[in-house]
């Protein structure tokens, strides 16, 4: 579904948008999982391994702004992990080694609601051997300017690892007074739903909060080269192996030099970004409307 120009672009400006990836019904199945997910939040009052819940949250008016690693408890999301068109896609950008899943989640803004990500790089969180790795934005819902799309950096992906800390600890955000890159050449990655993005794991990136009367679900997946090997150990070699959806299980790393940081010390506030960034002593998103395209 891509051509050679795409993927030249994909390397150059470290994203790529792709357009009605998802088959209308299994569009409708997810939409309908999802939903079922949302529902099912009202039986909890806090926190868990499923949900992360908005500000605000009650059993009257469930609000969620994160479902956790849907793939491995709602089939659905497994089955789209292992989509033929969107393993097509990333075997182009990946390289010959395989694709294997790291992790997903669904992350929600409520119309005139949704909460903020603030500036970061996904390479902070989880650095590997090498660095052909990245996420992929399944477009639940159509993605535009006011509902808060994932915001990009172009070029972003060829700089430092930047760093995420805050107060000594890590807290996976930039500090956007530091300007390390400029935040105001940032572009959304807009689209139907049912399309795609796909962005380099060291691209800088981030989302406002939704200012429109519209929601905004985007499902992430995060997928990295077959021979891309966590830094930070491997915990379970048997499920490791088990997220290949392309290729065959190695255990032979390709070690190629590129910026690391460690995401240590670890944030005080553990069980999303969105409990590590609220350590952050200075935000980007919280005080700011979307910018106008």
């Amino acid at each position: 579904m891509i051509t050679d120009s795409d993927i030249a672009r994909y390397h150059e400006t470290g994203y790529l948008v792709v357009p009605d990836v998802i088959a209308p019904d299994l569009l409708a199945r997810l939409r309908d999982a999802l939903g079922a997910l949302v529902a099912d939040a009202a039986c909890v009052s806090e926190h868990t391994d499923v949900y992360d819940l908005e500000p605000g949250h009650t059993p009257q008016n469930p609000k969620v702004r994160r479902i956790k690693l849907p793939h491995s408890h709602t089939p659905v999301f497994w089955e789209l992990a292992q989509y033929p068109r969107m393993v097509g896609i990333l075997e182009k950008l990946l390289g010959p080694s395989g694709v294997r899943l790291q992790s997903s989640k669904i992350n929600l803004k409520s119309p005139h609601y949704g909460s903020p990500v603030e500036w970061h790089q996904d390479w902070a969180f989880y650095p590997h051997t090498n660095d052909d790795m990245l996420a992929v934005g399944v477009m639940l819902d159509d993605a535009f300017m006011e509902n808060g799309p994932l915001m990009v950096v172009p070029g972003s992906h060829k700089g430092p690892a930047w760093d995420h800390h805050s107060d000594g600890y890590f807290c996976g955000a930039m500090d956007p007074t530091r300007k390390d890159v400029d935040f105001e050449s940032a572009v959304p990655l807009i689209g139907k739903a049912g399309s795609m993005s796909f962005h380099h794991v060291r691209l800088v990136h981030g989302s406002a909060q939704n200012v429109s009367d519209k929601p905004r679900r985007l499902l992430l997946y995060e997928f990295s080269a077959g021979d891309a090997f966590p830094l930070m150990g491997i915990k379970d070699w048997e499920q490791y192996n088990r997220h290949l959806v392309s290729g065959t299980p190695t255990n032979t790393p390709r070690i190629v030099p590129a910026p690391v940081r460690m995401p240590l010390p670890p944030s005080p506030r553990q069980g999303s970004i969105y409990e590590n960034q609220s350590t952050a002593q200075n935000k980007y998103f919280s005080h700011r409307e979307p910018v106008k395209v």
